[in-house]
C-alpha cells in the first residue's frame, strides 16, 4: 500500500475491510489480519485529516 494514497482511497479500502469483517464466514486469523489493516488505514486517514487541519489553521493565522 502506497504511503501517498489519498484520503478517499484509504477510506474506500477501510470500507472494504469493514465489509469483509462483517461477513459471517471470516475466520479468526483473517479477522485479526483485517483488523490490523483497518487500524493502519484509520491511522492514515487521521494523519491526513490532522495535516489538513494544520494547513487550515496556518492559513487562518496568516490571514490575521
Amino acid at each position: 500500500m502506497s504511503q501517498t494514497q489519498t484520503f478517499e482511497k484509504n477510506l474506500e479500502l477501510l470500507t472494504e475491510v469493514i465489509q469483509k469483517m462483517e461477513q459471517q464466514d471470516v475466520g479468526l486469523e483473517e479477522s485479526l489480519k483485517l483488523y490490523e489493516q483497518g487500524v493502519q488505514l484509520t491511522r492514515k486517514c487521521q494523519k491526513i485529516i490532522d495535516e489538513a487541519e494544520q494547513k487550515i489553521e496556518q492559513l487562518m493565522a496568516d490571514k490575521s
